[in-house]
């Protein structure tokens, strides 16, 4: 569900005495877009980074998650520091000669730019992620993370974001 910059919905009916006096504004929302509450600029790790070397990007710019961009410049996967802990150490391998493309599926989750918070939620909840990297053409522009989707949904629907994370088994920590 790809939603226009200004796609808006309408909830109720107006209240008493206002009939007329803002005809199918009452209550409007403006629908927010991926690219309204992405963080932008992301760091990539590269295909050929090792795990240790990921780790240290992800120390120093304090985040849990870096996307995977091979020499093309284009989205090959995510990775998390839950990736490296239990995928890696956990099952002995040695995260100084494994690097970062041997986790990356080529295929990741991700969100348009222009897609609605709405379909944010809807494709974390169904995807088992945290977080989305989002994408204008081929081009990652940003991620935008759950903790994004609750400061911009209405207070009446954060209880459902909460809901939904805490109903899925997490895929990326």
């Amino acid at each position: 569900m790809a939603a226009s910059f200004h796609e808006a919905r309408r909830y109720g009916p107006e209240p008493v005495g206002t009939a007329g006096v803002f005809p199918n504004t009452w209550m409007e929302v403006h629908l927010t877009t991926a690219r309204e509450i992405l963080t932008g600029g992301p760091d990539c790790v590269d295909v050929g980074d090792t795990l240790v070397e990921a780790a240290r990007k992800m120390r120093d710019l304090g985040v849990g998650a870096l996307p995977i961009c091979g020499e093309d410049h284009r989205l090959k996967g995510m990775l998390t520091d839950r990736d490296i802990v239990v995928n890696c150490i956990a099952e002995g391998g040695d995260p100084t000669t494994k690097t970062a493309g041997d986790f990356a599926d080529g295929k990741p989750v991700t969100i348009g730019a222009d897609d609605s918070i709405e379909e944010a939620l809807h494709t974390m909840t169904e995807h088992a992620v945290r977080r989305l990297p989002v994408i204008d053409g081929h081009d990652l522009v940003g991620i935008v993370s759950q903790a994004d989707i609750a400061k911009n949904l209405p207070e009446d629907r954060v209880g459902e974001l909460v809901e939904a994370i805490s109903g899925a088994p997490s895929n990326d920590g």
